[in-house]
């Protein structure tokens, strides 16, 4: 079957355009790369098809699939006007896709490492670190997540190069 090197998911193109202005001066770097537009892009991909109507499914939130405790662990990043404290702050970052995708930016600057230990901290150590946790990256991440992931950047890989002919 073929398909059309411009067949990058609206969806990843939206979000990586919505997203491409976030702040992202508050991403602590060290040892870590800091995690790509693309790759941002590629895992609320992987996780939901970048749906932004995705509300709260019992402990899970938005669309990227954040919890109460990442989102603690992220800084408690809130939107402008809220308080980390307020009833409903967490809801209401996770689920607007710039407080989210500063939730999973703030996250992988605190965790970000070589998850697989194959030497380079990448795309697969960040989508690793959103779903095992920062303490348990080495995990096996479910084949699902990994397909979606790889298929994401192949795509965007081939929507790049199109534009480098």
């Amino acid at each position: 079957m073929y398909t059309s090197r411009w067949a990058l998911p609206v969806s990843l193109l939206t979000v990586v355009i919505y997203l491409t202005n976030a702040d992202v001066s508050h991403v602590v770097t060290g040892n870590t790369t800091p995690i790509t537009d693309i790759c941002l892009g590629c895992i609320c991909e992987a996780m939901s098809g970048c749906n932004r109507q995705q509300s709260c499914d019992g402990n899970v939130c938005g669309l990227f699939k954040i919890t109460h405790p990442y989102w603690v662990d992220a800084g408690k990043p809130v939107q402008a006007g809220d308080s980390p404290e307020a009833t409903g702050a967490f809801a209401n970052c996770v689920t607007e896709p710039f407080c989210a995708g500063r939730t999973v930016q703030n996250y992988m600057g605190r965790f970000g490492q070589d998850c697989n230990k194959d030497g380079v901290v990448d795309c697969t150590d960040y989508l690793a670190i959103h779903i095992l946790g920062g303490f348990g990256c080495n995990g096996e991440v479910p084949v699902k997540f990994t397909n979606a992931l790889n298929q994401c950047l192949y795509q965007a890989s081939a929507f790049q190069n199109s534009f480098q002919k």
